[in-house]
């Protein structure tokens, strides 16, 4: 079965054809800024990548599944009805998700699609890790609590890293960092979500590109009422003005390293902000796992900058972690990098949420066949 992938992040549409074989036949990427999606550049980029082959089925990656979906389902107009009423869990995502199925239907009729979520991974999160503390009247009549978000990524890490290291998935306890523009940790457990950074929203957690990650809910309250700030201006400074941009004027960590290098004490002190809630966050995940065997790095700067991965490491020897420095500098691809084969290992394992959301598929549309 060849399945045609569909990712629509926050500034791209990634499209990619997968065969039987998880081999990528070819594979397409437009720009596609905001929430927007153009219905003619997605006609006109499925044309060239499906020149050669045909695709049997489509995979969309959908961020919010909220409480109702839990796994990967089949698209229908029904479950399309229900993913637009998620939009308001998660507004700057789940209309772009939607666009581009829109557009992609419109353009494939009849071919079968799956909705593959980033928050079903964390279904399986204890009620200890899901639950806010807050009144249960709230979280009964809202839905309240903690969803977690780059699910495809971190399923698609508990599956890869016992097999380069050659574990059993069932006993392996791993540390999932996925750190690109958006960033989070999970823990996992048994090939299961344990517990995980992002919550509610993805503006929990970790500091990341332009989002805050976790700030004083009490000064967002003081700066309400002081100073009068709406709930909108409050959602662009926290989503789109803060994290490594608030903190020194750049979200690109190649500009704020280099920056660094050369004596700027802003970007200096904004990386060490980063890296202290990134290293704390590794060691509560490994706590709540209960020990380590596994600490895995993935992501664009978490496959791409050894200095990031060896700063976030030092202060965690006390835990086992040490990184080999030849091997961390020449990391590419699915590797290990860590100083011998001691418990934990430490990995740098390539993103492919392509390769999740195929795999979904072919299960979503097999029980289908087999009747199950």
């Amino acid at each position: 079965m060849r399945v045609l992938v569909v990712n629509a992040g926050s500034s791209s549409v990634k499209l990619a054809l997968l065969d039987g074989r998880q081999r990528t036949l070819a594979a397409q990427e437009m720009a596609a800024p905001g929430a927007e999606v153009d219905p003619g550049g997605v006609r006109a980029a499925l044309g060239s990548l499906l020149a050669a082959h045909r695709a049997d089925a489509v995979g969309h990656r959908v961020v919010h599944g909220g409480a109702r979906f839990r796994s990967a389902v089949r698209i229908d107009d029904g479950v399309v009805v229900a993913l637009r009423e998620l939009s308001e869990l998660a507004p700057l995502h789940q209309e772009k998700s939607l666009a581009a199925l829109d557009a992609v239907s419109e353009a494939l009729p009849g071919v079968p699609a799956v909705a593959c979520f980033d928050t079903a991974f964390h279904a399986t999160l204890p009620p200890a890790a899901a639950t806010y503390a807050l009144p249960a009247r709230w979280r009964a009549r809202w839905g309240l609590r903690r969803y977690g978000f780059h699910g495809l990524s971190h399923s698609w890490i508990a599956r890869r890293a016992p097999e380069l290291i050659g574990r059993d998935g069932a006993g392996t306890r791993i540390v999932s960092a996925h750190l690109g523009a958006g960033a989070s940790l999970c823990a996992i457990r048994g090939g299961r979500s344990w517990d995980t950074t992002m919550g509610f929203t993805p503006l929990e957690g970790l500091v990341m590109a332009t989002r805050s990650g976790d700030v004083d809910p009490g000064m967002v309250l003081w700066l309400a009422e002081r100073e009068g700030l709406s709930p909108a201006e409050l959602t662009d400074a926290l989503e789109h003005r803060s994290g490594l941009l608030g903190l020194c004027g750049t979200a690109d960590m190649r500009e704020l390293l280099a920056r660094a290098h050369a004596g700027d004490d802003t970007a200096e002190v904004a990386l060490e902000v980063y890296l202290r809630r990134l290293r704390g966050g590794i060691a509560a995940m490994a706590s709540a796992l209960g020990g380590l065997d596994a600490l895995v790095f993935t992501g664009g700067v978490g496959e791409r900058s050894a200095e990031v991965r060896a700063r976030a490491c030092a202060p965690l020897q006390f835990m086992g972690v040490t990184l080999d420095g030849a091997r961390n500098e020449a990391a590419v691809g699915d590797t290990e990098i860590g100083a011998g084969a001691s418990a934990p290992r430490a990995l740098v394992i390539t993103a492919r949420e392509d390769l999740e959301i195929a795999r979904q598929v072919r299960a979503v549309l097999g029980s289908e066949r087999a009747g199950v």
